[in-house]
């Protein structure tokens, strides 16, 4: 059975995610990654177990032609960046054993690997790999992440970050970040600092911090890429005193129902430039 699988994926080229015949699935469980929480870390690692079988369908899955593999591996860094805090252990905020949470993060992985190798492998292989992560997530449709009581603002704020990595072919992009760099070597750090601290804070406290990790790290990817017109991909300190105000921006929408309004007024002060027509939430 294997052998056929295999024979009817050489026939097809997967390039893009939206290609992919398991996309909904894909989606559903990268979506499901920041609202991980204390509960279904210890039930994720419990349900982890490794054999020869196992290995071996990890193997596959994660092999030069399996599909998007680069993809796949680029998944597996952001789920490090999103756990990062509970594989440290040391915050005051985590609650559950980092050895724990390393294991968990093995189930999370076998579940990425599954969902998108799923053309190449046996029905056996794809079952045992996601086995753990469907024990404690049933649910196989993609469900669009919460990002706060703003999240058409949040969602409008990235759409837009884009742009400004294309700034040295793109005169919108260039006054744009002018704009923005020049706000930020202009606002009162002490006050954007503390603004930050209370939004951070409630993100702990609202079970959001997982999510505020995907949107900086998006933020990061996003004015970080190379410009599609010559390549280039230039990191500077402007850019990434502009990436913080950016972030700090969608951070604070995201808590926005949770903190003082003075702080939300703080941390937003570049959503008028980056969302013509919108102030604070």
């Amino acid at each position: 059975m294997a052998g056929l699988r295999g024979t009817r994926w050489r026939r097809a080229t997967i390039d893009t995610l939206e290609q992919h015949p398991n996309i909904d699935e894909i989606l559903g469980v990268l979506s499901t990654l920041p609202h991980v929480g204390d509960a279904e870390i210890p039930r994720l690692a419990a349900g982890w177990k490794n054999s020869a079988h196992l290995a071996n369908a990890r193997s596959r899955a994660l092999s030069p032609d399996s599909p998007l593999v680069v993809e796949v591996l680029a998944c597996f860094e952001a789920v490090v960046a999103l756990f990062d805090d509970d594989l440290a252990g040391e915050a005051d905020y985590v609650t559950v054993d980092p050895a724990v949470t390393t294991t968990a993060l093995k189930a999370v992985r076998d579940a990425i690997a599954a969902a998108y190798a799923k053309p190449l492998l046996s029905r056996g292989e794809y079952v045992a790999l996601m086995k753990p992560w469907r024990q404690v997530f049933p649910h196989r449709a993609y469900a669009e992440p919460y990002l706060g009581p703003n999240t058409a603002q949040v969602k409008a704020l990235l759409a837009n970050m884009p742009q400004l990595a294309m700034r040295c072919h793109d005169e919108k992009g260039q006054r744009l970040y002018d704009a923005l760099a020049f706000t930020a070597s202009t606002v009162d750090r002490d006050l954007r600092d503390t603004a930050r601290d209370e939004a951070w804070r409630a993100a702990i406290l609202t079970s959001r911090r997982r999510m505020w990790a995907m949107l900086r790290r998006s933020g990061l990817e996003a004015i970080t890429r190379r410009c599609t017109t010559c390549g280039s991909a230039e990191v500077s300190g402007s850019q990434r005193q502009v990436l913080e105000l950016c972030m700090d921006a969608a951070c604070g929408l995201l808590v926005a129902d949770a903190i003082d309004d003075a702080f939300t007024d703080i941390l937003t002060i570049p959503l008028a430039m980056l969302i013509p027509g919108q102030r604070r939430p």
